[in-house]
C-alpha cells in the first residue's frame, strides 16, 4: 500500500485533478500504531490461535483520502466527477489504444478493498483501535515529506 499511497500523493502534491470522483469506493487502511498495539496484545494476552484481518476501524473512499492529501500539502482538492460511463468508454478504448487506463486498472482504482477488524477487536477486547484512520494517514502523510 506504501508504494501506490506515494504514488498517489505524489500525482496530487503536482496538482494533477483525480477524474474518478464519481466512483465512490471504501479503502481499509492500517496505520502501524493499530499493527504494534495489535501484535503488542497478541503476544501478552491470551489470544486464540486464527487469522486475522488487521485495520483502521474506519475505511476512507479515495476522494477522501485525496482530501486528506490535499489537506498535509496545503492545497485544494482537486476531484472531477466526470460521468462513470464516460470513464468506463475511455477506459475500454485505452485498452485498444494502450493507454494508462484500461478497464483492468480502472476496477483496480475504483471498487471497494474493505476489511473487517472486529474478529481482532474481540480477541484483544477493545471495542475500537487506539488510532483512527485519519489521524493514521495523516502521520503516514507527514512521513512523506
Amino acid at each position: 500500500m506504501s508504494v501506490a499511497l506515494r504514488m498517489l500523493y505524489s500525482v496530487v502534491k503536482e496538482g494533477i485533478p483525480w477524474p474518478l470522483g464519481a466512483f465512490e469506493n471504501k479503502r481499509t487502511f492500517t496505520s502501524i500504531e493499530n499493527i504494534c498495539f495489535a501484535v503488542n496484545g497478541v503476544l501478552t494476552s491470551m489470544v486464540e490461535s486464527g487469522i486475522y484481518n488487521m485495520g483502521d476501524d474506519e475505511a476512507l473512499s479515495t476522494n477522501e483520502l485525496i482530501e486528506e492529501i490535499c489537506k498535509s500539502l496545503g492545497k485544494k482538492a482537486r476531484i472531477w466527477r466526470l460521468p462513470c460511463g464516460l470513464i468506463r468508454f475511455v477506459a475500454r478504448a485505452g485498452q485498444w489504444l494502450h493507454l494508462p487506463l484500461n478497464p483492468m486498472r480502472l476496477q483496480k482504482l475504483t471498487e471497494n478493498y474493505v476489511s473487517s477488524n472486529a474478529k481482532i477487536k474481540a480477541a484483544l477486547g477493545v471495542e475500537k483501535m487506539p488510532v483512527d484512520a485519519r489521524e493514521g494517514l495523516k502521520r503516514t502523510l507527514e512521513s512523506f515529506r
